[in-house]
């Protein structure tokens, strides 16, 4: 099969003929559909991911159409299915309590296993994925790995976001997106925050109630002013350390901060403002990834058209085009996210 693969940090991916995948005993192997670019695979694209090792074939953000399956696999050949990012043992504890996300035997395509910058991926531990409605694209499907997923658990499974509340969402890519349509969604109020104005635009063309630019002074002060005493919850998407003290001075007295931005590499460890969790009785929340069971209420929303993601995709590339989305990261992207849905070219 033809993949992109990770030959050295920072370098265009290397697009090579490799082996075909095959699926293990609980597996199945996809035609890869679809296959979104992410801020988390340009983390293992520069070297701050420390599981992501050259010779890497990234890409977790997939929908495929199962071409084979292992014996115990719950799905058949033609099956079209979108999937987690996390695939979870399903045996243990963690999984066993709801809580698959943090599975300690998870299993990570694209970040540790052969991912979906290819022809076909293999998915071990079938039974995480979920069957895509036929009204669902499968370039808008592969969105939902990730992006989407994440800030839906964030809100719903983690933050508990209602309506009438301020969320306060700072960063404008495919995570902040995805939240700001979600929160509308819920019947929340939301306030976007980025350094592009042109994505703030773009934000608030798609329902935000208002916008600031970090560029402009202090973003905490003028949440506040905005929410009126500062946000409920506030989402971090970035995953540095001045988006995260601005999330948690943002909030008002017991808001909730939650933490979906990856703080890798010299991120890992930052200096936070612990007063002011302490001051207001704020609660912090860190999140990743959602467990596969949500997947149906998720699904449900979209067939059901009360929520319409459809705005988040932005280009569609081919394969080729892999590289240049990896390196748009390194500086503020433009709005909306990319999907490889050519694996031909």
């Amino acid at each position: 099969m033809r993949a992109a693969v990770l030959r050295e940090y920072n370098a265009d991916l290397s697009l090579k003929e490799v082996a075909d995948p095959r699926p293990e005993e609980d597996g199945v192997v996809l035609r890869t559909l679809a296959c979104g670019v992410c801020r988390s695979d340009w983390h293992g694209w520069t070297g701050e991911h420390p599981r992501v090792k050259p010779g890497q074939i990234q890409g977790h953000e997939y929908s495929g159409e199962v071409i084979e399956a292992g014996p115990r696999a719950p799905w058949r050949v033609g099956d079209r299915v979108v999937a987690p990012f996390i695939l979870a043992c399903g045996h243990c504890p963690a999984c066993q309590s709801g809580h698959q996300n943090t599975c300690p035997d998870q299993r990570l395509p694209g970040f540790v296993e052969p991912g979906a910058f290819a022809e076909y991926v293999a998915v071990p531990s079938s039974h995480n994925l979920a069957r895509l409605p036929e009204s669902l694209s499968p370039t808008l499907a592969a969105g939902l790995g990730c992006r989407v997923t994440t800030a839906w658990h964030a809100l719903t499974g983690r933050a508990d976001l209602r309506a009438g509340e301020w969320l306060a969402v700072h960063g404008t890519g495919g995570i902040g997106l995805s939240a700001l349509l979600i929160a509308k969604a819920l019947g929340a109020r939301v306030v976007v925050v980025d350094v592009v104005q042109e994505k703030l635009d773009h934000a608030r063309g798609l329902g935000a109630d208002a916008a600031v630019n970090a560029r402009d002074g202090d973003t905490a002060a003028a949440i506040r002013d905005i929410t009126g005493g500062g946000a409920h919850v506030s989402v971090e998407a970035l995953g540095i350390a001045q988006t995260t003290n601005a999330s948690i001075e943002c909030l008002r007295p017991l808001g909730r901060h939650v933490q979906v931005g990856m703080p890798v590499g010299h991120t890992a460890f930052m200096e936070i403002n612990m007063n002011a969790v302490y001051v207001k009785n704020l609660a912090l929340y860190g999140t990743r990834g959602m467990p596969s069971w949500r997947y149906p209420s998720l699904l449900a929303l979209i067939e059901h058209e009360v929520v319409d993601f459809s705005p988040l995709i932005a280009r569609e590339i081919p394969l080729t085009g892999a590289s240049a989305e990896l390196r748009a990261f390194n500086g503020p992207t433009p709005p909306g996210v990319a999907v490889i849905t050519d694996f031909a070219n």
